[in-house]
């Protein structure tokens, strides 16, 4: 069995998977990122972009070979 992590895939299938998880992380917590970001003035993007990488490690990845 191989295991992989986020860092061993190539780059465009690190964009491909970087960009689900934004859509993932702002579906599930958009709203409670939003407050944060206005309540310690932090920008919106760079927050969502930590946070859609950190999601990231969470994942279980599958490959047909």
């Amino acid at each position: 069995m191989v295991y992989l992590n986020y860092n061993n895939l190539d780059n465009d299938t690190q964009l491909h998977l970087i960009s689900k998880s934004k859509k993932d992380v702002e579906k599930r917590f958009g709203e409670q990122l939003r407050n944060y970001a206005r309540e310690y003035d932090v920008n919106y993007d760079t927050l969502l972009e930590e946070e859609a990488i950190r999601n990231l490690y969470n994942y279980k990845y599958v490959f047909k070979i």
